[in-house]
Parts: structure tokens; sequence; C-alpha cells
């Protein structure tokens, strides 16, 4: 069993949306993620999707994204980007995973998944007061985020674990980098960055890692305990 990340599938199956325009790198995405996919990824290992799973707006219309999901080898663990307007309560979403008998998809978001003694802890993380583009308007959410994800590390950290994974949406800056610190987390990872800005990118730390599906070439990536 080994574990793997690919963020940012934008998958358009529900709601179609030209990802070509940011690149003839998204030319084919879809069919070049179920050939990097299959070639790579077990029944029996486990893959995370930090984010921006579709383009759907609301869930019943994701289902053809969730069915391609499905018919992928791997237990997949989503969490929650920018870009998924679909997501609802996780009591929702469960129910829409047994209506549909998706049975190898589970939701991670302000929660904690156990995977072979590590706890994988995951949350959206925001823009942050260092980007030149924070708003007034971004400080509620940043905060709430910061909450978010500590509650998230606590749950994991309680587990009594080999070590904690953090899956975030957002690259970590600013008062997520400390939460991280204090937890000590195994690796962090995360994807938001596509084109010249993913491949400009230079993580903070070694142990933090980028999972864009157009930096990876479509390709999930394995990551090593």
């Amino acid at each position: 069993m080994a574990l793997f990340a690919l963020s940012d599938l934008h998958l358009p199956l529900g709601n179609y949306k030209p990802m070509d325009i940011f690149g003839d790198n998204w030319s084919n995405y879809v069919e070049r993620i179920r050939e990097e996919w299959t070639k790579t990824v077990k029944e029996d290992d486990v893959v995370i999707i930090n984010g921006d799973f579709c383009w759907a707006t609301y869930v019943d219309d994701a289902l053809e994204d969730f069915k391609f999901l499905a018919s992928l080898p791997g237990i997949k663990l989503l969490s929650k980007g920018n870009h998924d307007y679909w997501w609802e309560t996780k009591t929702k979403l469960n129910a829409f995973l047994e209506k549909n008998k998706l049975e190898n998809i589970h939701f991670i978001h302000n929660s904690t998944y156990m995977y072979n003694g590590y706890a994988i802890c995951a949350s959206r993380g925001w823009i942050t007061p260092s980007d030149k583009d924070f708003k007034k308007s971004d400080e509620k959410m940043y905060n709430r985020e910061l909450g978010r994800l500590t509650l998230s590390l606590k749950a994991g950290e309680s587990e009594n674990t080999k070590g904690l994974i953090a899956a975030l949406h957002y690259p970590p800056e600013d008062g997520f980098l400390e939460i991280l610190d204090q937890f000590d987390v195994k690796y962090c990872i995360y994807g938001h960055l596509h084109g010249k800005q993913a491949r400009n990118h230079v993580p903070k730390k070694e142990n933090f890692i980028l999972v864009s599906s157009d930096f990876l070439q479509f390709k999930p990536l394995e990551i090593k305990l």
C-alpha cells in the first residue's frame, strides 16, 4: 500500500470548462489523468486529492466526475479547494457517495484519515496577509482556516500517530507556516498553483510538496514515508 497525491484535477465532465486556455499542457488532460493514474496507482493504494476536483456547481451535477474518479484504482481522499462549489456538508456528501455506490472515495475536510499509522489532516487554507492580493475581506476566512487547520492537526495528534501529514489546497504561508511548525508535520502537500506560477514556485521547506496536476504532468506523486 503506497500513498500518492494529485490536486487540481479540474474535471469537466459535469460542467464543461476548457482548461487548454491555460496552456497546451492541459490538452486532452482527462485522458492523460486516466493513463498516468492507471500506470501508477494500485487498487490498495491511497491518493490524496487536495482541492479543485471538478468544475460542477452542485454535487449531483458532479456525478460523472465522481464516476470517473471511482473507476480509477485506489482509495481516494478528497478535500476542498477554492473552486469546489459543489461541496456540501459531510453528511450530504457521504449520502451522495452511498446513493451512487461510490465506495472507494472519502471526504476529508477539517478532519483526519489514518493511513499506515500516519494521520492525514486536511483543510483548505486561504490567501494570507503577505500576499499582495490579500484584502480586508479575506481576513475572516484566513482566521477561520487557521482554526480549522489547528483542529484537524489536533485530531490527528490525538491518534498517537507515527506522524502528521497536512493536506492543504492553498500554499502555506504566514500563520499556516507557524501552525505546521507547531505540530511538526512530516509533510505538507498543497496545490492551487498552475503554469508559470507553479514552475517558479519554491517551497518554504524540503518537506513541503506542490502536487498540482499540470505541474506533475497529471501523474500522481508518491509520498514516501
